[in-house]
């Protein structure tokens, strides 16, 4: 296979298979890579939500448009469909750490299942990594432990939910932890705050609104080199409200300063500010300012 083709891995015994571990249950699976065979450095798709531990520097990731480097104690989260992998020669490396995967039908009717895309960090980028303290590394390792557990023991009409609570502890545990890192890099997250304002403040003060619409949190992201969901999520804890709604607010006081522009109608202002049509930035306004525009510029 050439190195920048893409290797699809459907489902969890196939991953098994080719590191060479035992599938105990046919869609989750805990892998010890210190018991595994090496690995071909290709760039994959899977079919099943994937999250490795590496303990060593591993080399060059490549993952969504970016490359990261693993340091010891980072945990990546991977959805299906999405492509990740080492670039390389094709070359086999022993690997180091953990893996955790398990199939969307493992979780199809539970809780888990419900509330699968709560857990945003699986549309993370990579270099939005996970970074664990020692003791956040033995939790992890507890949660890895109890599932392996389970899995080799007899099945029962207790093993899918023991099995499917255990992961959904591990994530939980997993979201407190990103919380503890957007706090503890809150001066790295405070300059992204900054530099979205003054992103914005100029979007909204030029004629990008008109030649590229409304202004979207992708877009802003995108300007930031982050995933659209690291970026709300950050969003969202530094400053308390979500991004589009940040957005929204920004929005509304540089329409304010603009219905007072005698030679520019609501429509005008509507327009230059990215909306399609005039009632939905009305609607927008008497939603966030209690009254209309036009009620807005008579009361004041």
């Amino acid at each position: 296979m050439d190195n920048q083709e893409v290797e699809i891995i459907d489902n969890v015994s196939d991953y098994n298979r080719m590191v060479n571990q035992e599938t105990l249950h046919p869609l989750v699976s805990v892998v010890d890579f210190s018991k595994s065979d090496p690995i071909c450095q290709y760039r994959r798709n899977y079919g099943f939500y994937t999250v490795f531990l590496k303990d060593v520097n591993c080399g060059d990731m490549y993952y969504g448009k970016h490359t990261y480097d693993y340091q010891e104690g980072t945990l990546v989260f991977i959805a299906p469909g999405q492509i990740s992998g080492i670039t390389g020669d094709g070359t086999y490396r022993q690997p180091a750490g953990y893996a955790l995967l398990f199939h969307p039908d493992l979780i199809k009717g539970t809780n888990l299942g419900k509330h699968i895309n709560d857990y945003s960090f699986f549309s993370y980028d990579v270099h939005e990594a996970l970074h664990l303290s020692e003791k956040e590394r033995e939790i992890i390792l507890e949660c890895f432990k109890n599932i392996r557990h389970e899995l080799e023991q007899a099945i029962d009409k207790h093993s899918k939910s023991l099995i499917v609570n255990n992961i959904e502890l591990f994530l939980n545990y997993c979201m407190r932890f990103y919380d503890r890192q957007f706090v503890t890099r809150d001066h790295v997250n405070r300059g992204f705050i900054g530099k979205f304002e003054h992103l914005l403040d100029d979007y909204l003060r030029s004629d990008k609104p008109k030649n590229l619409g409304f202004p979207m949190v992708n877009y802003f992201a995108e300007q930031l080199n982050l995933s659209a969901n690291y970026f709300g999520d950050l969003i969202k804890k530094e400053l308390g409200v979500s991004a589009q709604e940040f957005i929204h607010n920004k929005l509304i006081e540089v329409a304010k300063e603009q219905i007072f522009i005698p030679a520019k109608s609501i429509s005008e202002i509507s327009y230059d500010l990215g909306f399609k049509y005039p009632q939905h930035f009305t609607r927008l306004f008497k939603t966030k300012v209690g009254v209309s525009p036009s009620e807005y510029k008579t009361l004041h």
